[in-house]
């Protein structure tokens, strides 16, 4: 009778929680998942030409206030030099950022990504590595430090689809890896939501992976 009772005092919670999280945010973007990949591809060429956006970002700050309807969530790497927002020429509001070192994803990542696609309704997610990555350059060199080493792991997990092994002095296996990690946590993303995948299958939701490069600034989305 206990664990009846707990767990309908769950659902109710979770139902609860559910309700909450709609209700603060707009209505789902009306933006298709290809729409939203040709927004980013614009944005990041007018990157590259030095287009600037011309945005009021405190307008901007005045018109999210009462809530926010973003219509895309970018999974990056932490790197500095990799700022999604920037790269794409987005704006306050338009964009979920979640950014990890080495774009890699764990049950926190899943649970941002969930909520960006079915509570708020982003209609594309992308995860996007970069060139000359340190974390995998610390994944290739099998790193030992703190809590980086459990993270650095599931890059290693990539590096068999790299081809022949390398070191971290050659960017080109480097940014092989870095790519093949972004299939992974890609695959990982389908796998282990299954609420991501039931959008995915359905086709209300896109995703695509992508490889920015730090000495250029162009973004290359990969093909499937």
């Amino acid at each position: 009778m206990r664990k009846a009772l707990l767990a309908a005092t769950a659902v109710v919670l979770v139902s609860g929680l559910s309700g909450s999280l709609l209700s603060e945010e707009h209505a789902a973007s009306s933006v298709a998942p290809t729409e939203a990949l040709d927004r980013l591809k614009k944005g990041n060429a007018d990157f590259l030409a030095a287009k600037p956006r011309g945005q009021n970002l405190l307008s901007q700050v005045k018109e999210t206030a009462g809530g926010q309807s973003p219509w895309v969530a970018v999974l990056s790497c932490m790197d500095s030099r990799v700022p999604p927002e920037l790269v794409f020429q987005q704006g306050i509001g338009d964009l979920f950022s979640v950014r990890v070192a080495g774009n890699v994803v764990d049950v926190d990542d899943l649970g941002s990504l969930e909520y960006a696609a079915k509570a708020v309704g982003v209609r594309l997610l992308v995860v996007m590595g970069h060139t000359e990555c340190g974390a995998v350059k610390g994944a290739i060199d099998d790193v030992k430090l703190g809590n980086l080493t459990e993270l650095l792991a599931k890059i290693r997990t990539a590096m068999s689809a790299a081809g022949a092994p390398g070191t971290s002095k050659d960017a080109a296996y480097v940014d092989r890896i870095a790519e093949a990690n972004v299939r992974q946590t890609m695959r990982e993303i389908r796998e282990k939501s299954p609420v991501i995948k039931e959008l995915l299958d359905s086709g209300k939701t896109g995703l695509v992976g992508a490889m920015y490069d730090v000495q250029t600034g162009k973004v290359k989305i990969l093909a499937d």
